[in-house]
This record gives structure tokens, C-alpha cells and sequence, in this order.
């Protein structure tokens, strides 16, 4: 895009929460929000989506939030899908919606956080200050206060390198190494610094994202069911011309994979699947082709070691044959046998 960025953006926000089977996080969430909004002052739609959960999640809002937005969908749409749904409603995907009937932003805030004090203050007054800024992350910590990472570099054949057995396994690598900038992650003191800093991607439990980039760019790609969407996301908007930024200044609370914990064999096979849509979307067929031989190497070799596992009795059988049917739809998604 050219170095011109609009000023012409309505100032409010629109917050998009998408939920699963999360009520009791959803209250102190959706609490923590009305908190914050009323510090801030800034004029903001809550937008709600949930994803067919079996708890009483549509009944609380409807009774305890009655200004929340809320979409009751009777199905699983997904991160993606469920986000999409509410930014069609809100206009987003509409050719002949005017950008003065938009907002300026909009934050994707998963249900499992807590916004601290002035948190949404800060992601909104860099936002408005920065006209280059089309995304915009926290400083995550995690529910005992302690540091979370909640931003990194775009992924590459290093950060495989490094997460993927046998090489931890065979090499033990020092605990620097999985916290180093080889391994996607950006220095602590950054973020102790309290100054914004340039990312590769925000984790998408807080993501502010300018209305403008989401006009050009487009919605969410849902071929990712689950897991990546924000890096898809981020990379298209910064290879648009815009920049991702982190503010350390604006501190969210993230408890991190309560919906995901339900389910986490299907959560394994979604995160290597979305992996796969990403590196075959956007890297060139040396890299693919490293990244697969990196993925199946270690599969292979996590099939053995779980039926290791199994054999001395570390685990049981029904516990090894999840795992295993993991590892083998995983091995057989990146051989191209199966999406």
C-alpha cells in the first residue's frame, strides 16, 4: 500500500469476544471489559459470538449483559468463522459499507482474559496516535501474574527446529534457546521497558486491529479452523504496508487454552494442520519442503516414544491410542494425504 493512512476513521471500537463452553471466564472477562470501557471513556460496541456451547453461556449474558451484542450461533464456527460472523454484521465485508460507518478499530479479546487498569486506554491511544499501527498487542500475563509471552516473530524453519522432537529430546538445548529471538520470542526487558516495539504478530487473545487494514486486507482466512489465524492475519496486514506493534503499557490477564483444554487431541491435530495451511500458503518449496521433513521426522518419532510410553506402563491404552491417532493424522496431514 502507499505511505498515505487514513485519518477519516469514526474514533470508536468494536470488542469481538468468541466463546466455547467458557461461562464462568466469560463473566470476569465481560466484567473486567465494562470496567475498562467505562475508565476509558471511548465509545465501544460489545460484540459476543458463541460457538454452540453446552453450558448456560447465552442465558448469563442475556441476563447479566443485556448491552452485549450476542449472536447464538448452533454451531461450532471456529475462531475465524466466529469473528468473520461479526464483522459481516458490523459491515466489514460489505462492498458498499462506507468507512464512515465502521469503526476505527476493532479488538479480538478471548474469553479466557481480565483487562487490567487503563489496558484498553493504552491499546486505544497508540492506536489513534500511530497511523501506521493495522494490529496491535498486550503484555499477556499469566492467571499467578507471572510473564506470558503474547507476542512473537513470524514463524520459520528455526522455530520448528527448535519445538519438534527428536532435537530436544537427542540435544538438550538450554532454556535461553526456546526463549530466544531464534525461537520467535522477544526479549523480557522489552516488555519491562514499557515502550511499543515492532512484532512479527500479537497472540490473538488481545489483538487490536485498525478498521482501515481489515478494509484492505480482508476477514480472517477460515480455512483455519483453529490456531494461526492472528499470524495469517498479521502477515497479510503487514505485507500490505501496515506495521504489528506490542504495548507493553496495556497488561491483560490470559489464562490461556480453557476451551482448547476440552478437547486436546483434536487441539494438536487443528494447531499442525493450521501450520500446514500457513507454510503452504506463503513459503516457497525449499522452505516447505524443510518444514515437512522437520514435522514428519518428528512424528514419526513421537509415535515411538508413545509406544514406549504405553509398553512400560507410563500411560494408558486409552491414553496412547489418542496420542497416536494424533501423531498419524498430523504425519498424514503433511504428506498431503489428508487436510
Amino acid at each position: 500500500m502507499s505511505k498515505f493512512f487514513p485519518q477519516s476513521d469514526q474514533s470508536w471500537l468494536v470488542v469481538v469476544i468468541v466463546s466455547w463452553n467458557v461461562q464462568d471466564m466469560l463473566t470476569n472477562c465481560l466484567r473486567s471489559l465494562e470496567t475498562e470501557i467505562t475508565r476509558s471513556g471511548i465509545p465501544t460496541q460489545v460484540w459476543l459470538i458463541d460457538n454452540a456451547s453446552s453450558d448456560d453461556t447465552v442465558t448469563m449474558v442475556k441476563r447479566d449483559f443485556p448491552t452485549v451484542k450476542l449472536i447464538a450461533s448452533p454451531q461450532n464456527l471456529g475462531f475465524a468463522g466466529g469473528n468473520n460472523a461479526v464483522l459481516r454484521a458490523i459491515g466489514f465485508d460489505d462492498p458498499a459499507s462506507s468507512p464512515q460507518n465502521l469503526p476505527q478499530g476493532v479488538l479480538l479479546l478471548n474469553p479466557d482474559t481480565e483487562l487490567h487498569a487503563d489496558s484498553l486506554t493504552q491499546l486505544w491511544r497508540f492506536l489513534e496516535d500511530t497511523p501506521q499501527a493495522g494490529i496491535v498487542g498486550a503484555k499477556l500475563v499469566y492467571g499467578d501474574g507471572s510473564f506470558q509471552h503474547g507476542a512473537f516473530a513470524l514463524p520459520g524453519l528455526w522455530q520448528l527446529t527448535i519445538e519438534l522432537p527428536p532435537l530436544p529430546d537427542r540435544f538438550p538445548l538450554p532454556g535461553r534457546i526456546f526463549e530466544s529471538r531464534l525461537n520467535g520470542r522477544y526479549p523480557r526487558r522489552w516488555y519491562e521497558e514499557q515502550r511499543p516495539f515492532l512484532i512479527g504478530h500479537p497472540l490473538g487473545a488481545v489483538m487490536l486491529v485498525r478498521g482501515a487494514a481489515i478494509q484492505q486486507v480482508g476477514l480472517l482466512d477460515e480455512q483455519y479452523h483453529m490456531y494461526v489465524e492472528e499470524v495469517d492475519w498479521s502477515k497479510r496486514i503487514t505485507a500490505a504496508g501496515w506495521r504489528a506493534y506490542c504495548v507493553p503499557a496495556a497488561t491483560v490477564t490470559h489464562f490461556g487454552g480453557q476451551s482448547t483444554e476440552q478437547i486436546k487431541t483434536d487441539s494438536f491435530i487443528n494447531l499442525w494442520r493450521s501450520r500446514y495451511r500457513f507454510y503452504r500458503k506463503y513459503y516457497g518449496w525449499a522452505r516447505q519442503s524443510i518444514a515437512t521433513w522437520l514435522v514428519q521426522t518428528s512424528m514419526k518419532h513421537q509415535q515411538k516414544r508413545v509406544l514406549t510410553e504405553f509398553k512400560s506402563q507410563q500411560i494408558s491404552q486409552d491414553e496412547f491410542v489418542k496420542r497416536l491417532i494424533a501423531y498419524q493424522t498430523v504425519l498424514k496431514i503433511w504428506q498431503g494425504r489428508v487436510l
